[in-house]
């Protein structure tokens, strides 16, 4: 075995070392961090003097699962959803049929001028309406879907404009056509620098589709409402409520970081 392969390998063993110590230090200094939060929180809660009444919320533990998932299932629809208007709405801005172009531009200006809560006023009780849907669920699943996609819209179009026109002209030189350079050359280097953003667009989905209790959904928040007017454990409901909340973006926040991190490369 030559020196320069033995040099190799003990680098490779040290730089795995070094994750190693890197990886157990992220996990102590996690643990540290979250003992430290509980233990304010405690001290918070205790100096608040609050009867817990966890008792009076096990009779309705049907109705919290049957809201969370009513909200899971809203939240992966309108999530593709979105996705897919995201992407149409970015390539539209970029399109070189004018009337195309100013259209998505005029679609993703009134969305983001406006607030959600008037979106889901006038989609579902005007819009909804006019078209005779009486579904709550597919209505605030394209309400939703629209509001977000305009943000997922900007998110892929900063993106696509972050890759440098040499590599698009490099694409057109060895033959490419444009919808191969989109998918060879511009989307999986836009995938990579919008990830982040995108992750925390995708958490304020399934966050903002609390809103859609307004309109009658029997979503986890209405949920929420419901069995706090039923018992009034104000404190108690709403605290379920969060930890719904938290098994639904936690774990896509974290798929997000390792996707992230697997298409991560250096340049």
């Amino acid at each position: 075995m030559s020196k320069l392969t033995l040099l190799f390998n003990r680098t490779l063993v040290l730089r795995e070392r070094q994750e190693g110590a890197t990886r157990a230090q992220l996990w102590i200094n996690a643990a540290l961090v979250l003992l430290i939060g509980i233990a304010l929180g405690g001290f918070a809660l205790k100096r608040a003097n609050l009867s817990w009444q966890w008792d009076l919320l096990t009779p309705y533990w049907r109705l919290y699962l049957d809201g969370w998932k009513t909200t899971l299932t809203l939240s992966a629809c309108s999530l593709l959803t979105s996705a897919v208007i995201g992407v149409t709405l970015a390539l539209s801005r970029r399109s070189r049929i004018l009337p195309l172009r100013y259209a998505a531009v005029c679609v993703v200006e009134f969305i983001r001028s406006t607030p959600l809560l008037v979106q889901i006023y006038i989609l579902f009780y005007i819009g909804a309406e006019a078209v005779h849907l009486e579904n709550r669920f597919i209505a605030g699943t394209i309400t939703l879907s629209l509001f977000s996609g305009a943000y997922i819209s900007e998110i892929v179009r900063s993106g696509i404009e972050g890759v440098g026109k040499s590599q698009i002209e490099s694409a057109k030189a060895i033959g490419l056509t444009r919808f191969q350079t989109y998918r060879h050359v511009i989307f999986p280097q836009a995938l990579r620098a919008s990830l982040p953003s995108l992750a925390g667009q995708f958490v304020s989905l399934v966050k903002d589709s609390s809103l859609l209790s307004i309109i009658g959904l029997n979503e986890l928040t209405q949920s929420a409402r419901n069995v706090a007017s039923f018992t009034f454990s104000n404190f108690e409901s709403y605290l379920v409520l969060a930890a719904g909340y938290c098994i639904c973006t936690v774990p896509l926040s974290l798929w997000a970081r390792g996707l992230e991190n697997r298409m991560r490369y250096e340049t």
